[in-house]
């Protein structure tokens, strides 16, 4: 049986996946505090259009509307008995983009986090956390996703929960964390740490990595973190459009599609082999990133002060590691990060 994602990742140098999927839906008019994988049934053309615009700008693999859908997040709207018909319709409708494409497009089914604190230091059983993440991967499964994606995971609790999970789904999967905590996730993961986590799990990801976080030029330093470990595993890195501002009552992403296509170019050289945006990052900014990654010729994996040069300032003077070379980095006068 083929895999589409599979097929990609073992046949192209670089993937190219998609972009903010909260973004999106907000233009769409999707109100703040709605959940938006009620679109799912609600509003699907809006939900192929989002899956369309990443498929049209040149990405290789998209992911599903399905972020906040599982039991503990739909129960804030009473539709925790929801789960499986809004991951499963979620991804039917991602799959009937992809398999229109007259190129290969893998779906990604996207699965966040529960939104409660595990055990020991919250009241989420591991049990209980694994019995959530299992019943999403099946309704994504069964919609017929080619890899489950869990993301933003602070807690390695989480994460080696989802890996069971998705074992019990007998499904491959990808995973990211985010670091956005000077150079750490909320409950104090580095990049280091990650990456010698998921070489722990006996259902092994294909890929894992970073999004979100607070900015390009920190994920590309917590890439470089990976990539120092010696992984042989691909690395992901979703960084959002740059940093968000309050312009006129809504949150605005100063990162331009220039400054998206360096980012997108800095990160492959940097060691990541799986890249695309977060929030923020729209089908305009995914557009330029395909042309620097298919028109620039693979570069030396950048030194910090590099990054800083074409991306700016990092928010924190090192990654977390305590043994990383980051020195702390002067933020030069007069340069604005765009």
């Amino acid at each position: 049986m083929t895999n589409t994602f599979i097929d990609l990742l073992n046949s192209k140098y670089v993937l190219l996946a998609d972009g903010a999927t909260g973004t999106t839906l907000f233009n769409m008019g999707l109100q703040a505090g709605d959940p938006p994988e009620f679109w799912n049934v609600d509003e699907p053309a809006k939900i192929k259009a989002l899956y369309q615009g990443a498929v049209d700008a040149g990405s290789d693999l998209f992911l599903t509307n399905t972020f906040g859908g599982n039991a503990s997040r739909l129960k804030l709207h009473n539709a925790q008995h929801r789960v499986h018909e809004l991951n499963r319709i979620g991804a039917e409708l991602a799959r009937e983009i992809a398999d229109k494409t007259d190129r290969p497009v893998a779906v990604a089914g996207s699965v966040g986090p529960t939104g409660e604190i595990m055990q020991p230091v919250g009241e989420l059983s591991h049990a209980l956390a694994v019995e959530m993440f299992h019943e999403q991967a099946e309704g994504l499964k069964e919609g017929g996703v080619d890899v489950l994606w869990v993301e933003t995971i602070s807690a390695p609790e989480e994460f080696r929960a989802a890996a069971e999970a998705f074992a019990l789904a007998d499904m491959p999967w990808c995973g990211t964390m985010s670091f956005d905590t000077a150079g750490r996730t909320m409950m104090g993961m580095t990049s280091a740490a990650l990456a010698q986590l998921v070489e722990e799990f006996d259902n092994k990801p294909l890929a894992f990595g970073a999004n979100c976080g607070t900015g390009s030029s920190d994920i590309l330093r917590t890439v470089l973190g990976f990539a120092a470990q010696g992984t042989e595993r691909a690395i992901i890195s979703k960084g959002n459009a740059g940093i968000p501002k309050y312009v006129d009552g809504h949150i605005h992403y100063d990162g331009t599609p220039e400054l998206m296509g360096k980012y997108a170019v800095m990160a492959r050289d940097s060691g990541a082999k799986i890249i695309g945006g977060c929030c923020g990052t729209l089908p305009d900014h995914l557009r330029v990133m395909r042309e620097a990654l298919d028109s620039q010729p693979r570069g030396d994996r950048p030194a910090l002060e590099q990054i800083v040069e074409v991306l700016g300032p990092f928010s924190s003077a090192t990654d977390g590691t305590g043994d990383d070379a980051a020195a702390p980095v002067r933020e030069r006068r007069g340069r604005r990060r765009s």
